[in-house]
């Protein structure tokens, strides 16, 4: 019987930031929800992809040449950014990438096996133990490679890492579920409470994700909750009094991290030809005084709350 395979976007070491302690953080491919602040926008589709950074190129042509599609080409209308690439007839071939020695081509995923996972999270097993940390599998969303994520939860589990998922909460899959139970601890996205506008800005209603909540709270799950509050979208005062009314009545929630909006991703849209949807949103529209008060809504209802991850 073959082993479990993964797509992987990134590894990353000494994180603070994705549960206790400091961490290794696994980020896999393939998300169900089309978030529109996403700022992990390579971690949506389950396949590899192209990235290229403009910044990086000397426009030498060679892609252009070496590409067996002629999905490249110079690009006339938007020089600054030097090439245009057909993404629709791009196979991620590679091609590009082997004759870029400026590095300007880079495949986004790449399929590991849990072995090779494990290899790479040993590594820090040290500031584990020094420091209470372990190991977050995210993405992306977990939940989308169940039969990978639950064997490399239980091949932690067998090496006494401690183990997180950080998780949009949308799954229906009996797998799905198994990686939230098999967990250590999760970290809970919580991106609003009207399943209305819930869908209209992450392409799912929240109905699903609020029973997953609701039943691993219920099976005594340590969770942490974490809250994007994005202006205009998820930060009116009825939405929040909502969110913290909901947690209230949870037994399971040992903090909830409150997420000001930022632009940190943009970039990568840029790098995978596509479009970030809230150009238009100023960071700075989320005040002090907002997330103090969204702070004082979430304690007034018995929450240990702070800011960031």
């Amino acid at each position: 019987m073959s082993k479990p395979t993964g797509v992987i976007f990134n590894i990353v070491h000494g994180s603070f930031v994705d549960g206790y302690g400091v961490r290794t953080t696994v980020f896999l491919k393939g998300c169900p929800l089309r978030c529109l602040w996403c700022c992990n926008v390579e971690g949506q589709k389950y396949e590899p992809e192209l990235k290229f950074v403009a910044a990086d190129c000397n426009s030498c042509g060679k892609c252009i040449g070496t590409c067996p599609l002629g999905a490249i080409s110079f690009n006339n209308a938007e020089p600054e950014e030097k090439l245009a690439i057909e993404r629709d007839i791009c196979t991620v071939c590679g091609k590009c990438v082997d004759v870029c020695f400026k590095g300007a081509f880079e495949i986004v995923g790449k399929i590991m096996t849990v072995d090779e996972v494990m290899t790479v999270i040993k590594k820090d097993e040290l500031y584990y133990r020094q420091s209470g940390g372990g190991v977050t599998i995210g993405g992306g969303e977990p939940t989308a490679q169940p039969e990978f994520v639950l064997a490399l939860l239980r091949e932690c589990k067998k090496n006494y890492i401690h183990t997180a998922v950080d998780t949009c909460g949308y799954t229906v899959t009996a797998d799905g579920l198994a990686v939230l139970e098999e967990a250590s601890l999760l970290l809970f996205d919580l991106k609003g409470m009207n399943p209305k506008e819930h869908e209209k800005y992450t392409s799912v209603s929240n109905e699903i994700i609020l029973e997953n909540l609701q039943r691993l709270d219920s099976l005594k799950k340590p969770i942490i909750i974490r809250i994007p509050l994005i202006p205009g979208y998820n930060d009116s005062m009825e939405n929040i009094e909502a969110t913290a009314a909901f947690l209230g009545k949870l037994k399971s929630v040992e903090r909830v991290d409150v997420i000001a909006y930022h632009k940190y991703g943009i970039i990568k849209y840029q790098e995978l030809g596509k479009t970030y949807p809230l150009r238009h949103i100023r960071r700075d529209n989320i005040t002090q005084s907002s997330l103090a008060r969204t702070k004082l809504v979430l304690e007034e209802h018995g929450l240990q709350v702070q800011f960031g991850g």
